[in-house]
């Protein structure tokens, strides 16, 4: 790494220079024709010049020192020395240096910057003198050559250089003989004005503007060759530029010095700055601070600081009485007396003794801080009061100087103690009404306010007409259930005990007829995430304050309150067990020199929720074209916040969705109006302050109305048809029974004489009717007719032994009763006739009853008349076993009066 020898002239003895002016053009040899041996000395040479020139280099920096000639100790005036720079044989600079008479003899030097480094191109230095109008010569020409590639690498000049953002630099690279340059660049820098030079055949030059810090420890240049690459570090930053010199003492044996850094100068590898504190090096510079060993007198006081790097310097100072700006050590070995919370603490500083000491007392409660000051000269000690009892507290101690304060001192090491126990702060009580109960409940108290191990609660009771009652509650529970006569006042008190003793009681009055909210109406507030701000008038019956309580209005319910003074008419409430979606009541007291008075009642939540989807149990109604959607009303616990309204969204597969929306929180239902045939999709969804929620859907299909009626008329038939089948089974099912009820069996008469006799010899016979709007269902046996014990009668019927009903009664006959060996048939079991033969003729002609009718066993036949006709007597031949048509009816016999 090459550094710069800007200094190095400072160890020279001093010079007078003069700068020139850059020359651009080459400058001509013309200066020796102001030689002439009539301008100079008699032998016409001008031998005053410079002489023992050496050269030093470094990057871009040349040193140039030399020596007068004897001879030049006769000029008595300004002598001047010209200098000329010439790089790859071009005149790049030319300046003067100017040596007054007095300076004659002496060593003179002179310094110059390249835009080239000397790596890069040979340099080539020329120096005379000249006085008047003459010159000396060109005596000395000195050539700094420039450096030779005998790598197979390309090499990059400068090497580890430092520059300033902002400032332009060239770079060259010298390339191994027989290679080509293919690019030559700055890392991380881009500029269009870039501009690639060549020196020489091997050597070639980047002219770059640096715009841009080195981020980590150094910028890249890369040269690279046709076969190789190659590349050098650039340091580039800013000078110091640090600001705001403080210095102050702490044990007046040393002064501690502070200041403000500046920017990041981007060198703290190629050139970190250094720092100097009255001369002395600050090894700690870097950290912003800096000490140096001194004694401290009463005083103005000069400090300086000193700030370096190659970019550039920076001086800072503070003038101060150091005795003014003081700061103190920390206390140390701070102790502390139990019984009276003395703390105490020792100085390590000896001087300390003789200040004027304030110091300050952080006592830590827990999470809260509280302070404390106390002052006095040579302060070492401070009494603690009012503590909490049986309390844990931790204290840290910082101290200054009253008089001159200047700063605070470092905290001390904490230190912890434990006050003693007391008896429990008074409890705070408020009261419930449950049912047919009151609720004596109180706030547990908190461990700043028992003092130590609550051990029970004592709850005394005290009606006006009798005795005091007592209870006691153990620990934790912290509520009480009193039945008291609501037609008497009561004063209840409750305190809690520890180790130490008892707490003062704390009362509250229960007053008579305590029903809770009376005619006090209910009104809505809304809560946020910072709790419910409730305000309200001020009420001069609340001499004691106010009381808010609350609890959620749906489910268990644990009576919370907070105490207001009577100043106050607003606050907001907060409790960690305050939930979303829940619906609270709170409830106003005015705390009066007896009973606490409610004056308002209060609903609302914490913070409203969605109410979930489904919420609603619909269904639905046509009525014409509209169709009315219904729901039961929504229960409380289900509302997770306030519903404001209702609205209903329906649509078919073709229509846009419409809606019919309600205001009324207590609706439970909403038409939509003037619907086409089709299904259709409703959803009815409920309004809040959060957005609409509870969506539930249903779907309907609308019919025409002619549709609807002939829809009517099926259903009206069908449950006809269902009703007339239903009747016809269980007719069917119990026809015997049935028949039994319209028409009851009637005896068979016994018939005397050859009809009787006749019949004797058949134990049962089968009576068929063959009628035309009979069925085969209308079959029916006939009950067997005996006769008495007789002699055989011809096998036909006498028909003057027969007498037909007239008009007039019956024709008398004799008659023999005819018994029947079943006349009851069991509903249960119908009977079925038994097959006949068919009828020869009908008994029923147009709806009457035919009265002529033929027996199929016989040729008897019988023709009905006015009056009973006996028909005319013939042989039959015997009838044989076999059924006996008969008329469904029962044949009425006429009644034969006796003889």
């Amino acid at each position: 790494m090459y550094t710069y020898f800007n200094d190095i002239y400072l160890n020279l003895l001093p010079v007078y220079i003069v700068f020139g002016v850059f020359m651009e053009e080459e400058i001509t040899e013309s200066g020796d024709s102001l030689q002439s041996s009539s301008c100079c000395f008699p032998s016409g040479v001008f031998h005053c010049g410079p002489e023992n020139i050496t050269v030093t280099t470094s990057g871009y920096i040349i040193l140039l020192t030399w020596q007068d000639d004897p001879s030049c100790k006769s000029v008595h005036d300004v002598l001047t020395y010209e200098l000329e720079v010439l790089i790859a044989d071009k005149l790049v600079h030319y300046e003067e240096v100017a040596v007054t008479s007095t300076q004659i003899g002496s060593t003179h030097s002179w310094n110059w910057s390249s835009h080239l480094a000397t790596e890069c191109a040979s340099h080539m230095l020329k120096l005379r003198s000249r006085f008047a109008n003459c010159t000396s010569q060109w005596k000395l020409e000195q050539t700094v050559p420039a450096a030779h590639n005998h790598s197979d690498l390309p090499e990059v000049y400068p090497r580890d250089e430092v520059f300033q953002v902002g400032s332009r630099a060239t770079f060259c690279c010298v390339v191994p003989m027989g290679e080509v340059l293919d690019k030559l660049y700055l890392v991380g820098h881009s500029s269009p004005k870039w501009n690639v030079s060549e020196i020489n055949s091997y050597t070639y030059a980047l002219t770059v503007d640096l715009n841009k810090a080195s981020m980590t420890s150094c910028t890249d240049i890369i040269c690279k060759t046709n076969t190789s690459d190659n590349g050098a570090c650039a340091y580039i930053g800013y000078p110091p530029a640090d600001r705001d010199l403080i210095c102050e003492t702490r044990d007046f044996q040393s002064v501690d010095c502070m200041w403000t850094a500046g920017r990041n100068t981007h060198l703290a590898i190629g050139s970190p700055t250094t720092y100097q504190l009255l001369e002395s090096q600050c090894a700690g510079g870097s950290n912003d601070r800096c000490s140096h060993k001194m004694q401290v007198v009463s005083g103005e006081w000069n400090g300086t600081l000193i700030a370096k790097n190659q970019l550039g310097t920076v001086v800072l100072t503070d003038r101060v009485d150091l005795t003014k700006r003081v700061r103190m050590f920390a206390p140390q070995n701070v102790t502390f007396n139990s019984s009276n919370v003395r703390l105490q603490w020792e100085w390590t500083t000896q001087m300390y003794k003789d200040l004027d000491i304030t110091c300050q007392l952080n006592i830590i409660d827990g999470e809260r801080h509280a302070e404390r000051q106390c002052v006095g000269v040579g302060l070492n000690f401070a009494v603690l009061n009012e503590l909490i009892p049986n309390w844990t507290y931790t204290v840290i101690i910082r101290c200054g100087t009253t008089q001159h304060f200047w700063k605070w001192s470092e905290w001390s090491s904490s230190v912890e103690f434990h006050t003693m126990g007391d008896v429990p702060d008074p409890l705070d009580v408020w009261t419930q009404v449950k049912d047919s109960q009151t609720i004596i409940t109180w706030k547990v108290p908190l461990p700043t306010q028992s003092h130590g191990d609550i051990i029970d609660y004592e709850i005394t009771w005290t009606p006006t007409s009798k005795q005091q009652k007592q209870a006691r509650v153990i620990h934790p529970k912290h509520s009480f259930a009193l039945s008291l006569d609501s037609r008497q006042d009561y004063v209840v008190s409750v305190g809690a005990r520890n180790k130490y003793g008892s707490s003062s009681p704390s009362t509250i009055t229960i007053p008579i007829l305590n029903t809770g909210s009376g005619g006090v109406k209910l009104s809505r507030t809304q809560g946020s995430n910072s709790g419910f701000n409730l305000s309200w008038s001020a009420s001069q019956t609340a001499t004691g304050g106010y009381i808010i309580d609350w609890c959620p209005t749906i489910g268990p319910c644990t009576v919370d309150w907070l105490k207001v003074p009577p100043n106050e008419t607003n606050i907001n409430i907060f409790s960690k067990d305050f939930k979303d979606g829940v619906r609270y009541l709170l409830s106003l007291h005015a705390c009066t020199h007896r009973a606490p008075v409610l004056l308002e009642r209060m609903e609302g939540y914490f913070k409203e929720k969605l109410i979930q989807d489904h919420l609603f149990t619909l269904k639905w109604k046509q009525k014409n074209m509209d169709v009315e959607v219904s729901w039961d009303p929504v229960a409380l616990e289900e509302q997770s916040a306030f519903i404001q309204g209702y609205i209903l969204y329906y649509w078919d597969n073709i229509s846009r969705v419409m809606n019919v929306s309600t205001d009324n929180s207590h609706a439970t239902s909403l038409i939509a109006k003037n619907l086409q045939i089709g299904s259709y999709t409703f959803t009815v969804k409920a309004n809040t302050a959060v957005g609409q929620c509870g969506a539930t859907s249903i779907t309907a299909t609308l019919n025409s109305l002619t549709d609807n009626f002939i829809k009517a008329i099926g259903i009206t038939l069908a449950t006809i048809f269902v009703l007339l089948c239903l009747i016809v089974i269980l007719c069917y099912r119990n026809w015997e029974c049935i028949k039994l009820k319209v028409y009851p069996p009637i005896p068979m008469p016994v018939l005397k004489d050859k009809w009787s006799t006749s019949l004797t010899k058949q134990s049962f016979h089968s009576v068929f009717v063959e009628m035309s709007h009979h069925t085969e269902e209308e079959f029916m046996a006939i009950p067997e007719l005996h006769s008495k014990s007789e002699a055989p009668v011809p096998d036909f019927v006498d028909q003057g032994n027969v007498s037909s009903q007239t008009t007039n009664g019956y024709h008398k006959m004799p008659v023999e009763k005819l018994p029947t060996s079943s006349t009851a048939i069991p509903c249960q079991t119908p009977l079925l006739p038994p097959p006949s033969p068919p009828l020869s003729s009908s008994l029923v002609k147009d709806g009457h009853l035919n009265h002529s009718f033929t027996l199929n066993s016989t040729d008897t036949s019988v023709e009905g008349s006015n009056g009973y006709q006996p028909q005319k007597q013939r042989e039959q031949p015997e009838v044989p076993e076999n059924s006996l048509p008969c008329v469904l009816t029962y044949i009425l016999l006429p009644q034969v009066p006796s003889e």
